[in-house]
């Protein structure tokens, strides 16, 4: 089969998983369905850390994170947190959330989106000053993507961060956790654990030099 008729065989799939399914499914079926369309609007995407890995792997751990230690059952919250970065970071609209996953999920997304069109330090100005307003449900999607990311950051930092900007962005997500505080004490503490084991990482004092090139995690 040729590229383009894999190309066209694709398009039927990948349109039904943007309309709501025809008949009522589990609670499963919709996670791994909310799954499928993270998976498919990633599918070409990096982490930004020495590693690599697949985008996929992050949202995937956000929502991991939400119900194994934060014990979050809500099925919307984790549906969001599979698809937090989707606005964000693909061509996905908020409207075509909506019709897929219904206005609730798209809401919590688009408390999760930055405005990319400004400034990377007014973007997280903005999250820090934003945080305190966000929903129970966003926050606690904000506290486990945080937990996410000061881990990657501190394991598999970009190649081109140097340690001084990897410990200038654990203290903002510290300033931005500490707006979200009161949802949810295991994701908490969780997330201070990573935090103890970051700094250790990359050790205590003065960095080593100026800010990395590049945008950082958000």
């Amino acid at each position: 089969m040729t590229v383009e008729a894999v190309s066209e065989a694709a398009l039927p799939y990948e349109s039904s998983l943007t309309r709501p399914p025809e008949a009522p499914i589990s609670d499963l079926a919709v996670l791994l369905r909310t799954l499928e369309f993270a998976a498919l609007k990633h599918r070409d995407q990096r982490r930004k850390g020495n590693h690599q890995a697949p985008y996929i792997n992050h949202p995937i751990e956000v929502a991991a994170l939400l119900a194994t230690v934060g014990g979050v059952t809500d099925v919307a919250t984790l549906q969001a947190a599979l698809l937090h970065d989707t606005v964000e970071d693909t061509a996905t609209t908020a409207d075509e959330l909506s019709q897929a996953f219904g206005p609730e999920v798209m809401s919590l997304v688009l408390e999760m989106t930055d405005d990319m069109s400004m400034p990377s330090a007014a973007r997280k100005r903005h999250q820090i000053e934003r945080a305190p307003g966000l929903t129970p449900k966003a926050k606690l999607i904000k506290i486990a993507d945080k937990i996410a990311n000061v881990g990657d950051i501190a394991r598999h930092p970009p190649p081109d961060w140097t340690i001084d900007r990897q410990r200038k962005y654990f203290e903002w997500t510290a300033a931005v956790v500490d707006c979200c505080r009161g949802v949810n004490g295991a994701l908490e503490a969780r997330y201070d654990e990573v935090l103890r084991q970051a700094r250790e990482i990359v050790g205590e004092g003065k960095g080593e030099g100026g800010r990395g090139k590049g945008e950082g995690a958000s």
